[in-house]
């Protein structure tokens, strides 16, 4: 019975935590058209999310289109099928690996960030001050870096996409001698629009995961530097939780749901 009433306690909170990131989904939402509209904070976040992640999505991409090309290889050369590897790693890093690896970097580095100025603002009363002065928080905190993720993450996922390719081309051309020209032509040859726009919508999807539960946790802290702490790790845990559902959820609605 004890074992019941906590399968049911559990649950209860797991509806109540999406009903909750539901609720600041459409209240940032209804405050993105509400003026007046401040365009300097959204550029300062896009820079943060965009600009500086840049780095380490780059040598998370390169990386994994290198070893993704290495592991095919040692399959497919005992078939003689070399050539294949191209298509390979870039319908792979299209459709999932791109999207999947910056979402995942993006909430380790953005969201925790995120949630740890948000959550200190909320232990230091700052958020409480902005409404007594009548300002919207959920305007002033959660919309600029919900809008700069939206915009962000998928162009930064784009760019995973290239550098993995890279990743893999290098290792083809280089290592298992096949020609450039075959390999570009194999590397298009297999992907359709259909590949790189639910890469995208994917990588937007994951976007708006990442910034309301990082808000959303920053904005309900509580404990003082203690409670910062134990906000920044439940979001970032959170946040791969839910892009990990949401990817396969939207893989079987794109390519296996009729």
């Amino acid at each position: 019975m004890e074992t019941v009433k906590r399968f049911f306690a559990r649950a209860r909170c797991f509806f109540e935590y999406f009903g909750s990131l539901s609720l600041l989904f459409l209240r940032t939402i209804g405050q993105m058209f509400v003026p007046p509209f401040k365009w300097r904070p959204l550029i300062q976040q896009m820079d943060t999310v965009g600009v500086n992640s840049s780095p380490i999505v780059f040598l998370t991409s390169f990386f994994a289109g290198v070893v993704l090309a290495l592991q095919m290889a040692y399959t497919l050369k005992k078939m003689s099928a070399e050539i294949y590897i191209a298509s390979l790693v870039s319908l792979s890093m299209c459709r999932e690996l791109g999207p999947v690896f910056t979402a995942l970097v993006v909430a380790a580095r953005v969201g925790a960030s995120i949630t740890a100025e948000v959550g200190t603002m909320k232990v230091t009363e700052q958020i409480d001050a902005l409404e007594t002065l009548a300002t919207n928080p959920v305007k002033y905190l959660v919309v600029p870096r919900f809008l700069a993720l939206l915009v962000m993450l998928p162009l930064l996922t784009v760019y995973a996409d290239a550098v993995g390719i890279i990743g893999g081309f290098i290792v083809s051309v280089y290592n298992l001698n096949i020609p450039v020209f075959l390999y570009i032509k194999k590397t298009f040859d297999v992907l359709a629009y259909k590949d790189v726009f639910t890469g995208l919508i994917k990588a937007m999807s994951f976007a708006a995961v990442i910034s309301l539960v990082a808000c959303h946790e920053g904005m309900n802290t509580r404990g003082g530097a203690e409670g910062v702490g134990r906000a920044t790790t439940r979001s970032v845990v959170f946040s791969c939780m839910l892009i990990f559902a949401a990817n396969a959820f939207l893989t079987a609605l794109f390519y296996f749901i009729k």
